[in-house]
C-alpha cells in the first residue's frame, strides 16, 4: 500500500515568500536549480540562506526515472553562457562551497562533461576561494567524459547510486555496476579526489541490502555518503513504501561511519547536497554554503 500521510517528522514547511531574493537572481542570470526542478523540501531553508544547488545543461532529462520530477521532454541546445552565469551567481552569493549538478543528457556526445569542466573553470576565476562539488550523471559508462570532469579538478565528485540493485528498474537507463565503476574509475584517475554517493530510503529496500550497497561503495574508494527519505513528487511517481524513523537514520549513520566512510549525512530530509559544506570540512574544506538537492535527478538524485 502506498504511504500517503507523512509522519510528524516530515512536516517541514515551504514558504515561497522567503524565496524572492534567490529567485530574482536566478531569473536575472537565467539559471536553474535542482532545488526548484526536483521540488526539494529543503528549498525554503536553503533559499532563505542564499544557498542553492545549480542545475546546468538545461532543465530537461533524457531518462524517465520513476522517482524523479525533473522535466522529460526534448532537450534544448546548451546555453554557452551558462558556466559564466553560474560563476557570477556564486560570486554574488559569496559561496565558499557550491554544488553543481545536471539532468542526464544522453543526447550530447560527451554527456555534458565539457560544460561541467567549464563551469568549474569559471568558478575558479570568478570566486577563487569557492570549493566546487560536482554531482554527475553516469555518462553511459564512457571513460573520456569522466576524464574531462576529473581533469577540471573539482573538490568533491558525487554520483548517486540512489537505491539497491533489486530496485534498479526505477532508474531508467541506469545500471548499478556501471555507476559503481564510475566511482571506482574516478578514484583510480585521482586517488586524492573525495568521491561521494547517496541513497534514497523508503522505496522497499531491505536493511541488509542497504549495507551491501555501502560495502560496494567503500570498495570503490568512496568517502562520503548521504542517506535520506524518498518523497514521491506526485501520485504518478514511484510510491513511498515506508517512512524511515529518524532514530533509524541515526543508527545507519553510525554504522556507516564504523564501516569506514569519512563523513555521513543521514536523516529524513537529507539530500545529496544538503549540508554539503560539512563533508568538505571533513576533508579540510572551509565553511559555509551548500545547497538543497531534491528527490530525483539522475546523477543528481
Amino acid at each position: 500500500m502506498q504511504m500517503t500521510r507523512k509522519p510528524e517528522w516530515l512536516q517541514k514547511k515551504i514558504t515561497p515568500s522567503a524565496h524572492g531574493a534567490m529567485e530574482g537572481l536566478l531569473k536575472e542570470l537565467s539559471l536553474n536549480t535542482v532545488c526548484q526542478q526536483a521540488r526539494c523540501p529543503n528549498i525554503t531553508e536553503c533559499f532563505s540562506k542564499h544557498q542553492a544547488t545549480f542545475l546546468i545543461l538545461g532543465r530537461i532529462c533524457t531518462r524517465l526515472c520513476a522517482f524523479c520530477s525533473v522535466t522529460k521532454e526534448t532537450p534544448l541546445p546548451l546555453d554557452p553562457g551558462e558556466p559564466a552565469s553560474v560563476a557570477e551567481a556564486v560570486r554574488r552569493l559569496g559561496l565558499t562551497h557550491v554544488v553543481i549538478t545536471s539532468p542526464t543528457r544522453d543526447d550530447l556526445p560527451d554527456g555534458g562533461a565539457a560544460a561541467f569542466a567549464e563551469t568549474v573553470a569559471c568558478i575558479r576565476k570568478a570566486s577563487p576561494g569557492t570549493k566546487a562539488e560536482l554531482l554527475i550523471p553516469d555518462f553511459r559508462g564512457a571513460e573520456a567524459p569522466l576524464a574531462t570532469v576529473i581533469a577540471s579538478a573539482p573538490d568533491i565528485l558525487g554520483h548517486n547510486l540512489e537505491t539497491v540493485p533489486r530496485l534498479y528498474a526505477i532508474r531508467s537507463g541506469a545500471d548499478y555496476q556501471r555507476s559503481l565503476e564510475l566511482l571506482a574509475r574516478a578514484h583510480r584517475l585521482n586517488p586524492e579526489l573525495k568521491t561521494k554517493s547517496g541513497l534514497m530510503l523508503g522505496l522497499g529496500e531491505e536493511e541488509n541490502e542497504i549495507f551491501e550497497v555501502l560495502e560496494d561503495l567503500l570498495a570503490t574508494g568512496c568517502s562520503y555518503l548521504s542517506l535520506g527519505q524518498y518523497l514521491a513528487p506526485s501520485k504518478l511517481h514511484q510510491k513511498v513504501e515506508r517512512f524511515v524513523e529518524p532514530e533509524l537514520f541515526e543508527a545507519y549513520r553510525l554504522r556507516a561511519l564504523a564501516m569506514g566512510f569519512a563523513h555521513v549525512e543521514s536523516g529524513p530530509y537529507v539530500r545529496s547536497s544538503y549540508h554539503a559544506e560539512q563533508y568538505g570540512e571533513s576533508a579540510g574544506v572551509a565553511s559555509v554554503s551548500a545547497g538543497c538537492c531534491g528527490d530525483g535527478v539522475e546523477g543528481g538524485e
